[in-house]
């Protein structure tokens, strides 16, 4: 089971491309290509119940009332670096919407999220804003990025990861009860350097081929 808040999307395709993301001998290429079609289905789940509004359009035999998304456009906001390798998939589903980057790095020694860079839109009050970061491990990180996007004005911010630990679930929903989890998987518990466990490894080292 899982809380109200916390949405664990179980749908084949991506727990199967989750599990060939695990594999320790996953090449950097297919490792980046399968986070970006997870993304993409990752960003159907999470706009799922966006709201639709219905307006005159003219198809090639007649005028009718067809169904569009209503009020402003989404914004993509991944944390830097691993996020960004969601957020081609889910720009080719909402090619219009705007993006935000969170810089964010993890201290080594603290475990705890420094902010090196932040842009975005001047004001997300009217827009649903999609926080996305590969891993929710300690939670520092996303945490940190949502405070930023709150005080940008930011009030329906959904967070979407590919893993979780329940540590980083806890603490998330401690400091920002209010922002839903979307996450294809739960895992066991962190190890003693942060790491979530069984995990697949630190994502942005795979993703870009660096240690």
């Amino acid at each position: 089971m899982t809380a109200p808040d916390v949405h664990l999307v179980n749908h084949p395709l991506v727990q199967h491309k989750l599990s060939l993301m695990r594999e320790r001998d996953r090449s950097t290429k297919g490792f980046r290509e399968l986070l970006n079609e997870i993304g993409m289905l990752l960003c159907y789940e999470v706009t799922r119940d966006l709201p639709l509004e219905m307006v005159e359009i003219e198809t090639p035999l007649s005028p009718m009332q067809a169904p569009k998304i209503a009020g402003k456009k989404l914004t993509l906001a991944p944390i830097l670096r691993a996020g960004v390798g969601f957020l081609d998939g889910m720009l080719a589903l909402v090619p219009s919407a705007r993006v935000a980057h969170v810089g964010l790095y993890r201290n080594p020694q603290t475990l705890e999220a420094v902010e090196y860079y932040f842009k975005a839109p001047q004001d997300l009050s009217d827009r649903t804003t999609i926080l996305m970061d590969p891993m929710l491990a300690t939670g520092n990180s996303a945490i940190a990025a949502a405070s930023l996007l709150k005080a940008r004005g930011g009030r329906d911010i959904r967070f979407v990861c590919l893993l979780a630990a329940p540590e980083g679930i806890a603490q998330f929903h401690v400091r920002h009860p209010d922002i839903p989890i979307w996450t294809a998987a739960i895992d066991e518990r962190l190890n003693d350097h942060g790491y979530i466990v069984p995990g697949l490894g630190d994502a942005g080292d795979r993703m870009y081929g660096t240690k």
